[in-house]
């Protein structure tokens, strides 16, 4: 991992981005275990693909106090790193977007298959957000590819049809899409530490603040449920991880590191006391993103958290993560590649035989397939295909 970044912070985000595209590609399996996949919005439990994103997006939260910070000692003004917020997070809205009117396509009214329309998207998102080194293809170049890339999302956009036979829509917001939910978390959390700066007090009662919103969706003394656009579930799990980095900060500057992994265990356990607790209120549920899934979710990464920065930066054990690297600090490109393996594949009309796609063999398979994907994600990167927003 690089050496300017927390290393923990890296392999988590790695680990969790792997685990992510293998829960993503479970639905091309059969006869696999229960736990694995996601529950149903009815269900009161969860199963490996609903802890993921939650982790995801409280990884999301560790890294935004460095982020900031950083630019902060490079002179940036507020109203400058302001702006550079908004701007990640109108990308991660924009893919979210047109992500999820993927799902909702009416692929017999489109000029093209939903395939083609789907390499499109996501090739227009490299174009748009690839990081272009000097000298490349000539010295406009960049301008004329992201232009390119503009242009293919407008004319995707133009050309959309989604809904069902007498329901045709244009495009919508649905859900926002996971990148979305992702981009409004970030948004609110990334704010709220730019104008309290490091003052983990300030920031935990943000948490605190933001849970209780995640509560009111379920259980109000009002007439009305207050939303910060989408649930504050979302909000709540970054903001978990920006309290986690906050402290970290403050512990090191006070030179009380060792107070830190009980800190991280006595705030993963609180967290997950509370969801386990308040279950009977709500219930465990991803979809209906509760306020114990949310908290419980958030107390494991925090106490995985903990042993990675164990086992990575404190026992210096991390060369095994070097299979896995690209996937932290490639994380966007590492999430999108799929979106191109399974396009083609329906094109090509490529599938694999049922012994492989079956069971403890299917599982082996998703797993591999995880791996490749991040991989291929390093090779990209060799070649100066990186994204970032």
């Amino acid at each position: 991992m690089a050496s300017n970044r927390l290393k923990s912070i890296d392999i988590l985000r790695a680990l969790t981005m792997l685990l992510m595209i293998f829960v993503n590609d479970l639905w091309s399996l059969t006869d696999i275990p229960g736990w694995l996949e996601h529950k149903a919005a009815n269900e009161d439990g969860m199963g490996l693909a609903d802890v993921v994103f939650p982790a995801f997006l409280l990884i999301v939260g560790l890294s935004i106090p460095h982020a900031i910070r950083s630019r902060q000692k490079k002179g940036d003004s507020k109203l400058l790193i302001v702006r550079h917020i908004v701007e990640r997070t109108l990308a991660l809205l924009i893919m979210g977007v047109f992500m999820v009117n993927l799902e909702s396509i009416n692929a017999e009214n489109l000029l093209f298959s939903r395939s083609l329309w789907q390499i499109l998207m996501t090739l227009a998102f490299f174009l748009i957000w690839n990081v272009y080194g000097e000298g490349v293809m000539g010295r406009f170049s960049p301008i004329l590819l992201k232009g390119l890339g503009w242009a293919i999302l407008l004319f995707l956009a133009i050309t959309y049809s989604g809904g069902g036979e007498g329901g045709e829509h244009w495009m919508r917001f649905h859900w926002w899409g996971i990148l979305g939910l992702i981009g409004w978390g970030y948004l609110v959390a990334a704010l709220a530490y730019l104008l309290l700066g490091n003052k983990p007090l300030w920031l935990a009662l943000v948490l605190a603040v933001l849970i209780l919103l995640n509560i009111n969706e379920f259980l109000t003394p009002f007439n009305f449920t207050i939303l910060l656009v989408v649930s504050a579930s979302n909000h709540a799990l970054v903001m978990g991880g920006v309290v986690v980095t906050s402290v970290m900060i403050r512990l090191k500057e006070q030179e009380r590191m060792k107070l830190l992994i009980p800190f991280l265990l006595g705030f993963g356990a609180i967290l997950m006391l509370f969801g386990y607790l308040s279950r009977p209120a709500w219930g465990i549920s991803k979809i209906m993103a509760t306020p114990s899934w949310t908290t419980i979710c958030a107390g494991i990464t925090v106490i995985v958290f903990a042993g990675m920065y164990l086992l990575a930066d404190k026992a210096g054990k991390f060369r095994w993560a070097g299979i896995i690297e690209p996937a932290g600090s490639m994380t966007l490109t590492c999430y999108l590649i799929p979106y191109f393996v399974y396009a083609f594949r329906n094109i090509l009309s490529i599938s694999l035989p049922e012994s492989l796609t079956t069971g403890g063999i299917g599982i082996l398979k998703s797993i591999l397939f995880a791996l490749l994907i991040i991989q291929i994600t390093g090779l990209l990167g060799r070649v100066k295909i990186k994204l970032k927003i």
